[in-house]
């Protein structure tokens, strides 16, 4: 499978998830401590148009407004909806892959491993509103295998970075997606 298919694999059931998201739901917790489910939808819409810029080698700032201020307004389903979508179709093109480009500011960083970041991240905060949310989705089994070898390369990477917590340990036979929840510092049980 092409990297360039990937990102079509990790957001499919994450639309899915945000469809079956409640209003009554926004203010529960996550398995990512930092955010309830509202302030996941706004990090993910935060950081959106830099990612999705990244993939056509284009460098778009968050917005100056710090995210931890930013509020959902009317209308937030279908923007999540609208950037899931359009972040697919960004990164769903060969060209998206190579080289160099950025993630949200002017530093220059391979092709493939911002595009990495982005598929492994749909897959985990994905799954972090489904668990808080109540659901259960599953994702191709190729593409999880992809996300786990993105992440054993780069895990030390993302927690310097303050994007990981400390690894939760998962027993070796866990399902994959445990191991991947695992690495970035979840508790695959939490919220059950």
């Amino acid at each position: 499978m092409s990297q360039d298919q990937l990102i079509k694999l990790a957001v499919e059931p994450v639309l899915d998830v945000v469809r079956a998201i409640r209003e009554d739901q926004l203010d529960a917790p996550t398995p990512c401590t930092d955010y309830t489910v509202r302030r996941l939808i706004n990090h993910l819409l935060y950081w959106g148009p830099s990612l999705e810029a990244g993939a056509r080698k284009e460098i778009v700032t968050p917005p100056e407004t710090p995210e931890a201020e930013a509020d959902l307004t009317d209308g937030w389903q279908d923007k999540l909806l609208a950037h899931l979508t359009q972040l697919a179709a960004s990164w769903g093109t060969p060209q998206a892959w190579e080289g160099v480009t950025h993630m949200g500011g002017p530093t220059e960083m391979p092709a493939t491993l911002v595009g990495g970041m982005v598929v492994g991240e749909t897959v985990v905060h994905g799954w972090d509103l489904a668990r808080a949310t109540g659901q259960n989705p599953e994702w191709d089994a190729d593409l999880l295998a992809y996300v786990h070898k993105e992440l054993v390369a780069n895990v030390q990477w993302g927690r310097d970075m303050g994007v990981y917590g400390p690894e939760v340990p998962v027993p070796a036979d866990a399902p994959l997606i445990d191991r991947i929840l695992g690495m970035t510092g979840r508790n695959p049980a939490a919220l059950r």
